[in-house]
C-alpha cells in the first residue's frame, strides 16, 4: 500500500503550469539567446577553482526566493541602521558566494546589456550548480525582474526557517508555494550538498530535552558531540558536513537520514512522521525519482513571488537598487 501512495504523489508532482507564472520557456529567445550558454561557460571554471560554490550559490537562490520571492534582493548589498537589507538578517549567516552572480552579469552584460536580469541569472547559477554537481539538469523558465526595493534584515529573520523548524511548519512553507507532498519532501533533498554549521545543531545535542538525541545513530551523535562542544564560542565558526558526499549532488541526503544521522530537525522528523517517511524511504532507494521530483519542486521555487512584465526593474548591478 505504501509503495501505492508513494507512486500516486510523484505522479502528483508534475501538474505543473509555469504560465501561472509568468514566465517562459523561450523568453531571451530574440534578446539574449545565448544567456544559459554564458551563465553556463561562466561559472564552469569558477566551480571547478572552489567546489563548494555550488553548495554556496543553491543555498543563495533559497534564501533569496524564501523572502518576497525569487526577485535577486539578497544581492543587495547591506546598508546600515534602519536602512539594513537582508544580507543583515541573522539568518543569513553563512550566505557566500554572492560575488559569483556580479561576476556571471558583467558577462551577461557585455554580451546583451540591460536584458538580463539578476533574478535569472541566479536561478540560472543555482540550476547550474546542481548539475555541476552531478544533478540534473533542470529546464527552467525565465522571464524574472529584479526588485526595486529591499526587505529589510527584520523581514528576512520573519520568513527564513530556522534550523529547529519541524515538519508540520516546513510543509506548510512549501505548501504556500504550490508544492505537493512529495515536492516539499524531495526540495529538502537539497541538503545533500555543502554544510552545516554547529550553531543549528547545538540545541538538538545539547538541548534540555534530550529525546532527539536518543533519535540519532548512537556512533554518529557521538561524533557530532565531539566535533561541536556544548556552548563552544566556535559555533559559528565550526561545522559538519551535511553528508558523506558533501560536494555530490545525489541522494546520499536520504540515506543519510534513513540511518539516523540527520543534522538539522527536520532531517530527523521526516523519518519518523508518517506523511513523510514512505517518500523519504522511496527517494533513498530510488535516485532518478528523486531527482524528476526535485526538477519540479526547483522549477515551483523559483517561480515563487517573481516579479514580471512592467514590475520591478533589470538592475545593471546586482548589488545595487537604481
Amino acid at each position: 500500500m505504501r509503495t501505492i501512495v508513494v507512486v500516486f504523489f510523484l505522479f502528483q508532482s508534475f501538474r505543473f503550469d509555469v504560465n501561472a507564472f509568468g514566465l517562459s520557456y523561450h523568453f531571451y529567445e530574440k534578446t539574449c539567446p545565448q544567456v544559459e550558454d554564458i551563465v553556463r561557460d561562466g561559472l564552469r571554471p569558477l566551480f571547478l577553482t572552489d567546489p563548494t560554490s555550488p553548495a554556496a550559490l543553491l543555498r543563495l537562490m533559497f534564501h533569496d526566493c524564501q523572502v518576497q520571492g525569487c526577485d535577486a534582493s539578497v544581492l543587495v548589498d547591506p546598508g546600515s541602521g534602519s536602512d539594513a537589507t537582508e544580507m543583515k538578517a541573522n539568518k543569513n549567516f553563512g550566505i557566500r558566494r554572492r560575488e559569483l552572480i556580479s561576476i556571471v552579469k558583467s558577462m551577461v552584460e557585455a554580451q546583451c546589456p540591460q536584458q538580463v536580469s539578476c533574478a535569472d541569472i541566479l536561478i540560472l547559477a543555482a540550476r547550474e550548480a546542481v548539475a555541476a554537481s552531478g544533478g540534473p539538469w533542470i529546464n527552467v523558465p525565465l522571464g524574472r525582474r529584479d526588485s526595486s526595493q529591499a526587505p529589510s534584515y527584520r523581514l528576512a529573520d520573519a520568513l527564513l526557517p530556522p534550523a529547529t523548524t519541524g515538519v508540520v511548519d516546513m510543509l506548510n512553507i512549501f505548501s504556500k508555494k504550490g508544492m505537493t507532498l512529495a515536492e516539499s519532501v524531495a526540495i529538502l533533498g537539497a541538503h545533500t550538498l555543502g554544510i552545516s554549521h554547529c550553531s543549528n545543531i547545538q540545541n538538538r545535542l545539547y538541548g534540555h530535552k534530550n529525546g532527539e538525541l536518543r533519535a540519532m545513530e548512537p556512533s554518529f551523535a557521538a561524533f557530532l558531540r565531539l566535533t561541536c562542544r556544548d556552548g563552544s564560542l566556535a559555533s559559528n565558526l565550526s561545522f559538519v558536513l551535511n553528508d558523506p558526499t558533501p560536494f555530490a549532488f545525489d541522494n546520499q541526503y536520504y540515506v543519510n537520514a534513513m540511518r539516523g544521522r540527520g543534522l538539522v530537525r527536520i532531517d530527523a522528523e521526516m523519518v519518523s512522521d508518517p506523511r513523510t517517511v514512505g517518500l523519504m524511504q522511496h527517494f533513498a532507494m530510488n535516485e532518478g525519482d528523486f531527482f524528476r521530483v526535485f526538477s519540479s519542486a526547483f522549477v515551483k521555487l523559483s517561480g515563487y513571488g517573481v516579479l514580471t512584465g512592467k514590475q520591478g526593474v533589470v538592475r545593471k548591478n546586482c548589488y545595487e537598487i537604481r
